[in-house]
């Protein structure tokens, strides 16, 4: 196990199907360097076994709103599982009978000022269901319950074995079995049962291609990804009709992530003002502002970004380097919508009856001021008070109706 924690709900499917599996189960913190925090310590707790590698640490729990704090009363809404540092309470520094009773001591004034301190009933709730469900875990297997209570500090593998918090620190997977073989573990019927793990054959299972491509998905970066390419997509296909390959791509994109967004905590008006970007930016190509509209355009996207996962758990964060890059994307696209604009205003005309204005033609025949002329492979009639003989040059001066006014060229020209 190596994780920072995660969803309330998950970890309590997880650890129910731990309670209910008849086979004894074990959790071991490993490789080095890595933690069981959050509600990796939960887990750790349900397990029949618990060991951790040597340079691991374990993390005491409590609950935080992924919705944000203030949002009223827990329900439905997502919490996950924090490591104890926020809490500010007293971690336990003996197993001693009077170092324990100053510890509760400690615990209960910890408690008093934490229940005086403000917050919503809903935070309150959920805190002391969490300080139950770990305690009921802890007694249940024989470990220390005063700890996985009030512990905030994030003991390492030796200290968690001192403590009682895990069976042993074991060096590897192998070593694990040979130290766990001869416990005897309580199954969830009430019976006991010894171990019999040494030399056992070792399988590792990897996430099948489906759990790996829905991890990767309901990543919060992914998702803002998904989204943008989906958003996109959709434009570009309304933009040229018939080209298929954005509409296609987009439509996936945008379904997968909002699939992905529908697991995560998100902020609709995070997601308002990404699709107003990108909006602001299609209206700097038909309406341009010369830079004003793609500039908010960037702005949006930037606030959309930052304030879409509402959430002050980490692991569901956007992250910096991606915000960056939506900002840089969002500032090159304005300044070529721009660029090709200034462009269109200073390249010449090349259809319709304006292009035809300034167009050189040679005179087909002429008399008493007017005649006609050979003007883009046409017959065109044409006016000029002055005289001209046939093959001479003239431009295009004015265009009425089907009738051109041209003035002679020098010879030269």
């Amino acid at each position: 196990m190596n994780t920072p924690g995660g969803l309330d709900t998950s970890m309590r499917k997880i650890i129910s199907a731990i309670l209910a599996s008849p086979v004894p189960v074990a959790s071991y913190v490993s490789p080095s360097g890595a933690r069981a925090a959050s509600a990796g310590t939960s887990i750790m707790y349900a397990s029949h076994v618990g060991a951790m590698a040597p340079a691991t640490n374990l993390g005491a729990a409590t609950p935080v709103s992924l919705a944000g704090a203030g949002d009223g009363d827990v329900g439905p809404t997502p919490v996950q599982l924090q490591t104890g540092e926020d809490t500010g309470e007293t971690p336990q520094t003996g197993a001693s009978g009077d170092e324990d009773a100053e510890d509760g001591d400690a615990g209960t004034e910890e408690e008093a000022d934490a229940s005086s301190a403000p917050g919503s009933a809903s935070e309150a709730k959920a805190i002391n269901d969490a300080v139950a469900f770990i305690r009921g875990l802890a007694e249940l297997r024989d470990r220390n319950a005063d700890w996985a209570e009030r512990a905030a500090q994030s003991p390492s593998a030796r200290e968690a074995a001192e403590r009682g918090v895990i069976d042993f620190v074991a060096t590897s997977v192998e070593d694990l079995l040979a130290q766990a073989d001869g416990m005897v573990v309580e199954m969830s019927d009430g019976t006991e049962r010894t171990l019999a793990t040494e030399g056992l054959s070792i399988e590792h299972v990897e996430p099948d291609w489906r759990t790996a491509l829905l991890a990767t998905i309901t990543n919060p970066n992914v998702a803002l990804i998904l989204m943008l390419v989906g958003v996109c997509g959709l434009i570009f296909e309304c933009l040229n009709p018939g080209a298929l390959v954005p509409g296609t791509i987009g439509g996936i994109s945008l379904i997968m992530g909002l699939y992905s967004l529908a697991l995560l905590p998100f902020d609709w008006a995070g997601i308002g003002l990404i699709l107003l970007g990108l909006a602001l930016i299609v209206a700097e190509a038909f309406a341009p502002s010369f830079g004003i509209l793609g500039i908010g355009d960037t702005v949006a996207l930037v606030i959309g970004a930052v304030i879409l996962v509402d959430t002050d758990a980490e692991a569901f964060a956007i992250s910096e380097p991606l915000i960056a890059a939506t900002a840089v994307v969002g500032a090159v696209v304005t300044y070529l919508i721009v660029y090709l604009t200034r462009g269109s205003f200073r390249a010449r005309v090349v259809s319709g009856q304006e292009e035809l204005v300034d167009a050189k033609a040679r005179v087909i025949d002429w008399h008493d001021g007017d005649g006609d002329v050979w003007l883009h492979g046409e017959r065109w009639k044409a006016e000029e008070p002055r005289d001209l003989g046939p093959d001479d040059q003239v431009r295009v001066r004015e265009v009425t109706g089907l009738v051109v006014r041209v003035d002679p060229l020098p010879k030269n020209d």
